[in-house]
């Protein structure tokens, strides 16, 4: 028997319906994490005693993905009511989804989360690089707000302008060699106030049109299911337990190495200081 969490259980999700409000930040990357976990075999008892992850190696860069659309998902639900929050906005016709889209009477931002924690952030019009290596992030971001501009425009009928946000989460510095024009980039922790400060452009009309747009998810996906396992946030923070006591054991390790490798130093270096 192992303690690990590996297997989704079989359960009775709640009936789909085609409201986006409720939908929980994470949930696509979650699901997807479970699918990669329940692949995995458990845990030897070995493996456990020193410190190994109880994650599957194609599942830590969902884990982590996780963690930040979480974290910043938290921070939009400190706008105002004014504002509308969707999470996990299911896209196209398969399986991509938009982490965030906020509406407001500053406009429609999709927002696109990455956790980078401890990491360097190099900035460029066209290029964003994290610790010296080129990611899409900015192509993506830009993908993301054209998509959502056009399926929106096509369901109110108005022209809908949107603006992507790169969301750094846990970065360690920023360097900017030139802003992009088109995509605001910055550390996820600015994004309530940096929302709340930019100025109305939707008239009440135009923001209630959008609003009643954006939270139906038809205007997204023809076929998307919004059926939520209502275990998935218990499971998860259960994996995020076990993952963390397993650093804490390497952290033990290392600390115990460390020590036991100065003791040796120690010794030999009595034993050679005596010869003389």
């Amino acid at each position: 028997m192992t303690e690990d969490v590996h297997s989704v259980p079989v359960v009775s999700p709640r009936e789909a319906v085609g409201d986006l409000i409720d939908r929980p930040a994470a949930y696509s990357v979650i699901q997807e994490l479970f699918r990669v976990q329940a692949t995995m075999e458990p845990r030897s008892t070995l493996r456990r005693f020193f410190g190994a992850r109880p994650l599957h190696a194609d599942a830590q860069s969902w884990f982590a993905g996780a963690i930040g659309e979480l974290k910043v998902g938290e921070l939009l639900s400190r706008l105002g009511p004014e504002w509308t929050v969707l999470h996990a906005v299911p896209v196209g016709t398969g399986e991509s989804d938009i982490d965030h889209v906020v509406i407001g009477p500053a406009g429609v931002f999709t927002i696109n989360t990455k956790r980078h924690r401890g990491k360097k952030i190099w900035v460029g019009d066209r290029m964003l690089m994290v610790s010296g290596q080129k990611t899409d992030h900015l192509r993506n971001s830009r993908h993301e707000a054209k998509r959502a501009a056009k399926l929106l425009t096509k369901a109110t009928g108005i022209s809908v302008e949107v603006h992507p946000v790169l969301a750094i989460v846990e970065p360690a510095s920023f360097t900017f060699r030139q802003r992009p024009q088109d995509v605001s980039i910055m550390d996820a922790r600015r994004l309530p106030r940096w929302l709340k400060r930019r100025r109305a452009v939707l008239a009440p009309e135009e923001l209630a049109s959008i609003t009643d747009a954006a939270t139906e998810v038809r205007t997204w996906h023809p076929t998307a299911d919004l059926s939520i396992d209502p275990s998935y946030r218990e499971r998860f923070s259960e994996l995020e337990r076990k993952d963390h006591q397993a650093y804490l054991v390497r952290l033990a390790w290392s600390f115990a190495m460390a020590i036991a490798a100065g003791a040796v130093a120690v010794s030999f270096l009595t034993s050679f200081t005596a010869g003389f």
